[in-house]
């Protein structure tokens, strides 16, 4: 059985990763619009990602007895200046994410749950990844700068991810 306290703190969670998802698509929108179906289709990939984190979160609070309770998703940014402006905030976003779980870790520490402390553990590597991944496009996006053709071969890239 789950503490009713780290109940309410994974349902907030679950809020946040889908308020993730949200973002990205969000970010995706503009990319469509700004003639970048690569990075659209990077950044609607990395909100399905955000959607499995938040099922994965949802699936353990029902398995261990909670409650699911689904709060309001806060409507997400929707305009850039440029693609460097997006994956600034991306990667300002997944720092304050991996801020997020490591506070849960802690949580789970201070409530003396194991199950949890350990089903959290896949969110404290995961965030290492979301971190690096969106650092390293924001490096090369800074690096080659807004000359139009090498933006459209970044573009070309980030539109294999699957």
């Amino acid at each position: 059985m789950i503490t009713k306290t780290l109940e309410t703190a994974l349902n907030k969670q679950v809020n946040r990763e889908l308020y993730s998802a949200y973002l990205y698509l969000s970010m995706s929108a503009y990319f469509e619009t700004s003639a970048l179906k690569g990075f659209a289709k990077w950044m609607r990939v990395q909100a399905k990602e955000e959607q499995m984190h938040a099922m994965k979160i949802y699936d353990y609070v029902i398995a261990r007895g909670g409650k699911v309770t689904l709060l309001e998703i806060e409507a997400p940014k929707n305009k850039w200046a440029s693609a460097a402006k997006v994956f600034e905030d991306t990667y300002t976003h997944e720092q304050k994410v991996t801020g997020m779980i490591n506070g849960l870790v802690d949580l789970a520490i201070r409530e003396k749950d194991h199950a949890t402390f350990e089903m959290l553990q896949w969110f404290v590597k995961e965030q290492v990844e979301e971190e690096e991944q969106s650092l390293d496009i924001l490096n090369q996006i800074t690096c080659i700068g807004d000359v139009p053709g090498h933006l459209f071969w970044l573009d070309h890239e980030l539109g294999k991810r699957e």
